[in-house]
């Protein structure tokens, strides 16, 4: 397992932004990976509640300047970087202007779901795929974190499937209990739509977050279930439940994942 490529895609990691306690998750085990020998990726959105002078992210030029389609609309990527304090680990963050400027992550300072949260996320995910394409990094495995990551498995699987750097990829998908109750758009299947995704790949979408939810479990090659309601999840994944694994209850969770690792790649 020595030398194999890990990408994580999280919402938030610390130091840079907790919401949740995936913050932390993503903090602590690309680190514990990298220390068993394999190399680690982290990718995650630039929102504008993350202090770039304290935190000390600077623009990665030469990642930058491509333009990301979001439905018929394109908008310029931005990467940036920086260290995890302590740590041998970078994080690279998407960054746009106009999806992520604004000083707040999924609700405005009144509490209210921003209604371009699908927008969002589907310019991060693709955003993440580009920025990897351009690194040169053909990942063994991406670990995807929670919800606004789900349209990674969807693209690897469908867009991306005749890339040479992802062609052996694995999917691995981490479901949380952070769900919304809000809707997307509901014109999020247009905006979602790329060459080589069908309707049937993004059937799901009007449901929101159960249907991200389903969509990016449908892709994903393991669904971790990171929940307090098992049964629940298994229910609304139906036919994809059979991938579902549970890791909670191993009291060494650094080997609990490098074993799940190693038997997705066979090892």
């Amino acid at each position: 397992m020595s030398g194999t490529k890990i990408l994580y895609v999280a919402s938030e990691i610390e130091p840079f932004l907790k919401v949740t306690d995936v913050a932390d998750f993503v903090r602590k085990l690309p680190q514990a990976m990298q220390e068993k020998g394999m190399e680690i990726r982290i990718l995650m959105p630039r929102f504008g509640v993350i202090n770039e002078r304290k935190n000390r992210l600077h623009e990665v030029v030469r990642l930058s300047g491509i333009n990301i389609p979001v439905g018929n609309d394109e908008h310029p990527l931005v990467i940036k970087v920086a260290s995890i304090p302590n740590a041998k680990l970078q994080v690279y963050f998407i960054d746009n202007e106009d999806f992520f400027k604004r000083k707040s992550v999924f609700y405005d300072k009144n509490d209210i779901w921003m209604d371009d949260n699908d927008e969002r996320a589907i310019f991060f995910c693709k955003g993440v795929l580009e920025t990897i394409k351009k690194l040169g990094w053909s990942p063994d495995i991406v670990h995807c974190n929670d919800w606004m990551t789900g349209f990674v498995p969807l693209y690897l699987k469908t867009l991306y499937k005749e890339d040479p750097m992802f062609k052996n990829t694995k999917i691995v998908f981490s479901v949380y209990d952070n769900n919304f109750k809000e809707s997307f758009n509901e014109n999020v299947k247009e905006k979602a739509m790329a060459h080589e995704v069908e309707e049937s790949d993004i059937v799901y979408l009007s449901d929101g977050y159960d249907g991200i939810i389903k969509m990016g479990a449908s892709k994903a090659d393991i669904i971790l279930d990171c929940t307090c309601n098992s049964e629940k999840l298994a229910i609304l994944l139906n036919g994809s439940s059979h991938k579902m694994r549970n890791l909670t209850s191993h009291e060494d969770e650094a080997e609990a994942y490098f074993s799940l690792y190693a038997e997705l790649l066979g090892q």
